[in-house]
C-alpha cells in the first residue's frame, strides 16, 4: 500500500518536471536573459540598501549633564583608565572615537566617539549639533549635590527628553549617577524619584507655554497622570557610577548595548 502511494507521488513529481520544462523552453531565450538580468540588479541593489542602512549605525554616545557632575573624569575613565583630576570647566565640547579602556586587550571591537558635552546653560543650544547622530545619551547627576541641584537637573533633562531628534529616533538616555562612593550620596531611586516629581511640575508649566506660543514643543507623559520616565517613547534607564574609584561598568555596559561592538 505504501509502495503504491510513493509511485504516485513520484509519478505527479515527474509529470510536474516535465510540465515545466515545457514551459521553460517555450519562454524565449531574450526574455530569460532579461529575466535574470532583473534579478541580478534586484539583488545587488537589496546588498547596497543593506550596506547602506548599516554603515548609518551611529556609535556617538553623548556624555552631558550640569557642571560639576563628573562628567569629564567619566570620559576619561572610559578613555585611559585615569580620572585625570584637576580637569576645569570646558567652554568646547571634548570629543574622542576611541575603544574603551576595559576592552584594549580585545580584537575587532568597534570604537565608540564620546562627546562631554559641557554643562553650561549658554551652551546648550549646541547639543542640538550632537544629539541627531546620537545612539545613546548619558545624562550625568552629582548624587552627592543633588538637591541644591534637582531643579535645574530636571530642567535640563526635559530639554533633552523633549528634544526632537530624541523622540523621532527613540534615542536611550541614561541618568547616571555619579560619586556613589561617597557616603553622603542619594541613592538612584531617591534621586529617579525626586527628577519625576520635578519633571511633572515643568510638565505643567511648559504645556501651558507650549500651547500659548510653542506649538510644535514635544510633551512628555500620560495626561492626567504623574509623570514617570517609563512613560517616554524613548527608553530611560538609571545607573550608578564613580569616576574617581573607576566604577563605570554601567556607563560601558549601556554603550556596549546601544553601539555593537
Amino acid at each position: 500500500m505504501e509502495n503504491d502511494k510513493l509511485e504516485q507521488i513520484k509519478k505527479q513529481m515527474e509529470k510536474w518536471v516535465f510540465e515545466a520544462e515545457k514551459y521553460y523552453h517555450k519562454i524565449p531565450q531574450d526574455q530569460l536573459y532579461i529575466a535574470a538580468a532583473v534579478g541580478i540588479a534586484t539583488l545587488i541593489f537589496l546588498l547596497l540598501i543593506t550596506r547602506l542602512f548599516k554603515r548609518k549605525s551611529s556609535n556617538t554616545i553623548v556624555l552631558t549633564g550640569l557642571c560639576g557632575s563628573g562628567k569629564t573624569v567619566l570620559f576619561y575613565q572610559i578613555k585611559d583608565g585615569s580620572s585625570h583630576q584637576g580637569t576645569v570647566t570646558s567652554m568646547e565640547p571634548n570629543e574622542d572615537t576611541f575603544t574603551l579602556a576595559s576592552e584594549t586587550m580585545k580584537s575587532r571591537i568597534k570604537p565608540v566617539h564620546v562627546v562631554d558635552f559641557p554643562g553650561h546653560s549658554r551652551l546648550r543650544p549646541k547639543l542640538d549639533n550632537f544629539l541627531p547622530q546620537a545612539a545613546g545619551v548619558v545624562f550625568v547627576v552629582d548624587a552627592v549635590e543633588f538637591l541644591p541641584n534637582c531643579r535645574a537637573a530636571a530642567e535640563y533633562l526635559y530639554d533633552i527628553l523633549t528634544n526632537a531628534s530624541v523622540i523621532k529616533k527613540r534615542v536611550p538616555v541614561l541618568l547616571l549617577c555619579n560619586k556613589v562612593d561617597k557616603v553622603t550620596a542619594h541613592t538612584k531611586e531617591f534621586i529617579r524619584k525626586q527628577l519625576e516629581k520635578e519633571i511633572d511640575k515643568l510638565r505643567a508649566s511648559r504645556t501651558a507655554v507650549s500651547s500659548a506660543d510653542i506649538a510644535t514643543e514635544f510633551t512628555l507623559g500620560v495626561p492626567g497622570e504623574a509623570f514617570a520616565f517609563s512613560q517616554c517613547s524613548n527608553k530611560v534607564v538609571i545607573g550608578e557610577a564613580s569616576g574617581l574609584t573607576g566604577e563605570t561598568s554601567q556607563l560601558e555596559m549601556f554603550i556596549r548595548e546601544h553601539v555593537q561592538p
